[in-house]
């Protein structure tokens, strides 16, 4: 077996087919829905989403002159008005889906957020972002990836950790086994042809090598066949979204809502990363970014909807590989910038709130004179996270390197 074949085992998304559960995996199966957990779902929004349209300081002059064809009206004059939160900042209107969840408090905001490495590449900038390491290429895992292995389970799930894609996302590469399942329903060994199927169930059922690659692959191809098992078990009950909720056609709706399936199967599902794209808006950006918010907004509002009285252990962290700038280009679009806006949803979240110091946009203020400043390291969003929401004892492991600044309390203590 070549390591090309090893790592194709341990991180792409092999599609399953259905097999017999044996007793013993029934016997797992049921323990794993006695129990519940903590889950936290990652939503990367790739392309660099433009977070002064998406939570705009309207209370800024300066704003509306950098912008004069995008910036969003202030609330109350006319419909594509920005959506007060707090006086001084209001959400895109395309996100009215999620004004419930900020008046419940179970939806905060982190602003002026992101990484202090000041790339303005897409690749790397999503490379450092999902690395968990900024400015360092040579880092191989993935800090969901890490914080798996930081906390590991006596006998966890071979599924407790998923990403929602055609193939594991970067956040969770690394050591620890973390399926690709983009959609459940066809999530299939080699499409279902029988001759692929025959050969796994051989490797599977080799005896156990004396050779490490070929150790390591057995240990990948039992999770494998472990993770067959138990979404046959979830494949097997039609699914029906509860309460109402009605996920929107694209990319993001299509995600949360497989996620939101496992959820609801108790699979023993502890991360969940997900993502969406689009979100460079170099032109004709007011067009683009109502079409892509607003399907965000029904999306993760369906999502909560869905999962009813659920949500209480779950948070939703969205995320994206930097900002854009501040002033508008000449054609009604923004080019790259610096720092962003992230949200929190879900069980925990000290909500209705605007965390961060906000910088100013002023000229002087301005990142290079031209990009909204950062005031938040990713990292401390990421750390608060793992060590409020899903217990993790100090992380850091998970960035190495790393010394965490703040906590800026989105979280219940």
């Amino acid at each position: 077996m070549t390591t090309t074949r090893r790592f194709w085992l341990k991180s792409s998304g092999l599609a399953l087919a259905g097999f017999t559960a044996a007793p013993s995996f029934l016997c797992r199966a049921a323990a794993l829905e006695s129990k519940r957990n903590r889950i936290l779902v990652a939503l990367f929004q790739r392309g660099a989403v433009d977070g002064l349209n998406m939570v705009a300081p309207y209370f800024e002059d300066r704003y509306h002159e950098l912008r004069p064809n995008l910036a969003l009206a202030r609330p109350g004059k006319g419909d594509a008005a920005a959506l007060d939160l707090d006086g001084r900042f209001g959400l895109h209107p395309a996100l009215e889906p999620l004004l419930p969840h900020w008046q419940d408090k179970s939806l905060a905001i982190v602003h002026a957020v992101g990484s202090p490495d000041a790339t303005r590449s897409h690749f790397d900038a999503q490379d450092y972002m999902e690395s968990g390491v900024p400015g360092d290429k040579g880092v191989r895992d993935g800090w969901l990836n890490r914080y798996l292995v930081a906390q590991p389970q006596p006998e966890p799930s071979p599924l407790r950790a998923v990403s929602v894609s055609p193939a594991t996302a970067r956040s969770l590469s690394g050591s620890a086994p973390a399926p690709a399942i983009e959609r459940v329903r066809d999530f299939s060994l080699g499409g279902g042809r029988p001759q692929v199927s025959k050969a796994f169930e051989a490797l599977y059922g080799m005896e156990e090598s004396k050779r490490p690659i070929e150790s390591e692959l057995q240990e990948a191809s039992h999770t494998t066949f472990e993770a067959l098992r138990l979404v046959e078990q979830v494949r097997a009950k039609p699914y029906r979204p509860a309460n109402g909720a009605s996920y929107p056609r694209g990319r993001t709706g299509q995600r949360l809502e497989q996620i939101a399936q496992l959820i609801k199967a108790d699979v023993g599902l502890e991360i969940a990363f997900a993502d969406s794209g689009g979100w460079d808006t170099h032109t004709n950006q007011d067009i683009q970014l109502n079409n892509l918010l607003g399907e965000m907004g029904q999306a993760l509002h369906a999502f909560s909807l869905d999962l009813g009285s659920r949500m209480a252990d779950v948070l939703v962290l969205t995320m994206s590989e930097f900002g854009r700038t501040a002033r508008e280009n000449g054609a009604r679009g923004t080019d790259h910038g610096h720092a962003n806006a992230m949200f929190a949803l879900g069980g925990g979240v000290q909500g209705g709130k605007v965390y961060g110091d906000w910088p100013g946009l002023s000229d002087e203020e301005l990142y290079q004179g031209r990009d909204l400043a950062l005031t938040t390291d990713f990292r401390d969003v990421f750390s608060e996270a793992l060590e409020r929401h899903l217990g993790l004892g100090g992380s850091g492991a998970v960035f190495p390197g790393y010394k965490s600044g703040v906590r800026r309390g989105f979280l219940e203590a």
